[in-house]
């Protein structure tokens, strides 16, 4: 009877912690996918992955930052792109629940099939990103702040994009193309993001998104 009752007292506790987490992750999901809401945030410190089978983006930069979060800074590499079409998007994220030894998992899957993600204005905080890519009419090693394609570094630290260092190498690109991209990121904002067949799924478990071969 003691087990039992510990028991029930770990699973109300996580309940009470989760149940209101998870509605407001479900509604903003829902908002992000009717366009009605930018998916702009600060740094939780929980890192996620973020697969899909192409993306292709106009007015690309890349600079590396830090973003502050409860668990310390962490170094990143921020994409950033003013449009980006995005086919099979997958993210995913695994929450380990004190107390009682397990984790819960949320996965959100979008742009099947024919039906394509859009973004702008989209930033990626990225600390590991595989991918096959070519890039039009790249500059390489261009100081951060004369950047001229892509949105630039301009409103760093407001919408999860990191802080950069002044002066520090960057590049940038007319056009990008991204093929079976897997990365673990810490934080992705977006001026619009549009997520056709939009599904979440939230279990008992880890749970990871599979790369599709572009």
């Amino acid at each position: 009877m003691e087990s039992q009752t510990r028991g029930g007292t770990r699973w109300r506790r996580f309940a009470v912690v989760m149940v209101p987490s998870v509605a407001a992750t479900a509604a903003i999901g829902v908002a992000i996918a009717q366009g009605a809401l930018a998916a702009s945030f600060s740094v939780s410190g929980q890192q996620f992955q973020v697969t899909a089978g192409k993306l292709h983006g106009k007015g690309f930069v890349q600079y590396g930052a830090m973003d502050q979060t409860k668990a310390g800074n962490k170094p990143v590499a921020v994409v950033g792109i003013d449009t980006a079409e995005i086919n099979n998007l997958c993210q995913a994220v695994t929450i380990p629940i004190p107390g009682i030894g397990k984790e819960v998992s949320m996965k959100l899957e979008a742009g099947g099939g024919d039906k394509q993600v859009t973004a702008s204005k989209l930033y990626i905080d990225a600390e590991d990103m595989k991918a096959n890519a070519t890039f039009k009419n790249v500059d390489i090693g261009v100081s951060v702040d004369n950047t001229t394609k892509g949105p630039g570094p301009a409103g760093a630290g407001k919408n999860g994009e990191g802080a950069h260092v002044p002066g520090s190498f960057a590049q940038q690109a007319d056009e990008v193309w991204f093929d079976s991209v897997d990365q673990k990121a810490w934080a992705t904002s977006a001026g619009t993001f549009t997520l056709p067949g939009l599904h979440m799924g939230i279990s008992w478990g880890k749970a990871e998104c599979k790369v599709p071969q572009g």
